[in-house]
């Protein structure tokens, strides 16, 4: 199958890139000025909060303020993980127009993760998808460990497609499929779209992929050629699995960009322009800047 013309990039710095950041608590006004900046330099769909127990996840308990402070553009989608009714009340109230749920592909993974099987864990969104749909609120569906687990080993791609078939038949309109631990290969990965997109359309499939084993780009080039156009990344690579020894964070959106830019496939957004934010923000959080390509570039003038 031939390269898509275009790719929509999902960026989910904000939300899975910095959940997980040691320390001290984020300031609100930081978060807001990244999620502005992002949209700034073209990013149409960036998941910019999370709406769950400030107690399981301190870095997110601002949640409300943060989507309460950001400009929103026109044509941008401000979505939000809302993994509980709680979460989508939260979210509902805070004008959110769109929220993600999450299930795993791997039983061991949700066990450890959410307390819960599988089968449990979607049984829990049915009330929170009959919610969503009836305020207007589009939902995306996660579908994590889906090319390995770290307590399980290698995920069947047969699961990984049931897990997926089952998020978009309770109405999730997208399925992003995610290798939380980064441990897949181009391989690998392949086999898994195929098995995936024989239940689910190419369409409403994304790729969510960390690059623990520095395999991201590789695994979405073969991606790409299979035709998914949809990839969730993560500005400066921020980000991590608690529950993933050694996992390190999501691709990093600089990186996507610059492959894509060489496949002359079309984003809408401007490079040097995340370049730029990826170097801001990981000055902040004083951290090193995960994105080889911002580490080309370099700082690409003042802020």
């Amino acid at each position: 199958m031939a390269f898509p013309q275009q790719v929509r990039i999902v960026e989910v710095g904000p939300r899975d890139g910095l959940q997980n950041e040691p320390g001290p608590i984020i300031p609100t006004e930081i978060k807001v000025e990244l999620i502005d900046r992002l949209a700034a330099a073209g990013l149409q769909h960036i998941e910019a909060a999370s709406f769950v127990s400030p107690k399981w996840v301190p870095q997110m308990g601002d949640a409300a303020a943060v989507m309460a402070g950001i400009q929103r553009r026109p044509g941008v989608t401000y979505s939000a993980l809302t993994p509980n009714l709680k979460g989508l009340e939260g979210a509902i109230a805070a004008n959110t127009p769109e929220v993600a749920v999450f299930a795993a592909a791997s039983e061991a993974f949700s066990q450890k993760n959410i307390n819960c099987s599988i089968a449990e864990s979607l049984e829990r969104f049915q009330p929170l998808m009959e919610q969503a749909q009836a305020a207007g609120i589009r939902v995306r569906g996660y579908v994590s460990t889906v090319l390995g687990c770290p307590y399980q080993g290698e995920i069947d791609p047969a699961q990984v497609a049931a897990v997926s078939r089952a998020l978009l038949d309770m109405g999730c309109y997208e399925i992003s499929l995610g290798d939380t631990i980064g441990k897949g290969t181009p391989l690998q990965a392949k086999k898994m779209l195929e098995a995936v997109a024989r239940e689910v359309p190419m369409s409403q499939l994304a790729a969510h992929f960390h690059d623990t084993y520095g395999q991201a780009l590789a695994n979405l080039y073969a991606v790409l050629e299979e035709g998914l156009a949809v990839i969730d990344s993560s500005t400066a690579g921020l980000g991590g699995c608690p529950y993933a020894k050694g996992a390190s964070g999501n691709v990093a959106t600089e990186d996507v960009l610059y492959l894509l830019e060489g496949l002359n496939i079309s984003t809408g957004v401007d490079l040097r322009a995340v370049v730029k934010t990826g170097h801001w923000i990981t000055r902040e959080l004083g951290r090193h800047n995960g994105s080889k390509v911002a580490q080309a570039i370099g700082p690409c003038g003042s802020d």
